[in-house]
């Protein structure tokens, strides 16, 4: 299970980076990013398509090597736990916001529940 878990996230973290690299216009502004410089553009590319190949590629290691499996799980906690909660707050401190920020909400709150599953069985 924590294997399947791990896998997960490393294709859940490729098709982000490919998405929002390959439709940068499009998930930029779904994600309320309306106005963005040569500057925005490229931060927005390095941690939206860069940073989430690297997480991709982490996840894939973790998944990859049995004796890192556990690691893997916690370190899918120290990810998951302050995400959830800084998103959890800024989207009750910003409301409304869009539906894709919702979905996205979704999906940290489902893979924090998962690797607190996984945690728990380890």
């Amino acid at each position: 299970m924590i294997e399947i878990y791990l896998w997960a996230n490393a294709v859940i973290y490729v098709l982000f980076a490919l998405w929002c690299t390959f439709k940068k216009d499009q998930t930029a502004k779904a994600s309320g990013y309306l106005n963005l410089n040569a500057s925005g553009w490229s931060e927005y590319l390095v941690i939206y398509g860069g940073l989430q190949f690297g997480l991709a590629f982490f996840f894939a290691y973790l998944a990859s090597k049995i004796e890192l499996q556990q690691t893997g799980i916690n370190f899918a906690l120290m990810l998951y736990v302050p995400i959830v909660l800084y998103r959890l707050f800024t989207i009750y401190k910003f409301r409304p916001v869009k539906p894709t920020t919702l979905a996205i909400a979704l999906m940290e709150i489902l893979l924090l529940i998962f690797a607190l599953i996984c945690f728990a069985k380890f």
